[in-house]
């Protein structure tokens, strides 16, 4: 008897362990979307139900009532450094995203209960921690899945699209970068070790002191004299300073380097920069 209960008792153990094991397709798939912006990134987790021949704005997504705006558990976007989404400040944080859709128009909030995933019965306009209203959009292709994307990317701007069925609302996000980094070089300026052509292109790429950039980039120059990426900066630098013979110089010096280096982008860009400054004279 005792033999036929371990038989038994294990037996079921077997089971158990096979069904703790067993995976099955899932039909609204989980997707993580992770996007660096600026200086610091933006994370979307949401799941990512499909029309399935159904219609989904005005039928299964009723239109005036509020949609966890994907399926199973909360749509949450992360921010890792303050931003503002059109306009509106928002802090570094985690939201879970709910809107509103309506043929014309959607309302899309950020919610602070991370928890609340369907139950929208139980939503708490007190929770919420901003609204914003967006102008619906028709897509040219139907839209099978559930999309959320990050678009239109700039160092300072990005644009988080929704996307489904022939519907798209999107909307802006946009972060102050600028005294972050200006701060930041500062900083690392008065460090042991300065990282001048980061410095350098930073001041180069965004209009800043060309005489402290060109100072930046030949110190970064010195400690690593074949550089090709570096001198082809110094080149752009003093081109755009009106030193069209000390960018003549140094576009020359990037084309044979970057042979040396066997770099072809490199030597098209120095070839380039000398027909610029030939065409410029």
């Amino acid at each position: 008897m005792k033999a036929f209960i371990t038989i038994f008792l294990l037996a079921a153990l077997g089971i158990s362990s096979f069904a703790q094991d067993l995976k099955v397709p899932v039909l609204s798939p989980k997707q993580t979307v992770k996007q660096s912006f600026g200086i610091s990134e933006i994370t979307i987790e949401y799941s990512r139900p499909s029309t399935r021949n159904r219609v989904i704005f005005g039928d299964l997504v009723p239109y005036g009532k509020i949609w966890r705006t994907g399926a199973n558990q909360s749509t949450q976007i992360t921010f890792t450094d303050d931003v503002k989404i059109e306009g509106n400040n928002v802090p570094a944080g985690t939201y879970a995203v709910y809107t509103i859709p309506n043929s014309e128009s959607w309302e899309v909030m950020l919610y602070k209960d991370l928890k609340l995933a369907g139950n929208v019965n139980e939503y708490k306009p007190e929770e919420e921690f901003l609204r914003i209203k967006l102008p619906v959009k028709s897509t040219l292709q139907k839209v099978e899945t559930f999309t959320i994307s990050i678009n239109d990317i700039s160092i300072t701007s990005a644009n988080v699209s929704l996307s489904w069925e022939n519907t798209s609302v999107s909307f802006s996000v946009t972060a102050e970068v600028d005294s972050k980094v200006m701060k930041s070089i500062d900083e690392n300026m008065a460090s042991e070790e300065p990282a001048y052509f980061q410095a350098a292109s930073y001041y180069y790429d965004n209009g800043k002191d060309l005489n402290k950039a060109l100072e930046w980039v030949n110190k970064a120059i010195e400690s690593n004299q074949k550089a090709y990426w570096m001198v082809m900066l110094k080149s752009r630098i003093q081109y755009k300073m009106g030193d069209y013979t000390g960018a003549s110089a140094s576009a020359e010096q990037v084309v044979a380097l970057a042979k040396e280096g066997n770099s072809e982008e490199y030597i098209k860009n120095g070839e380039k920069m000398l027909s610029d400054i030939k065409n410029t004279k």
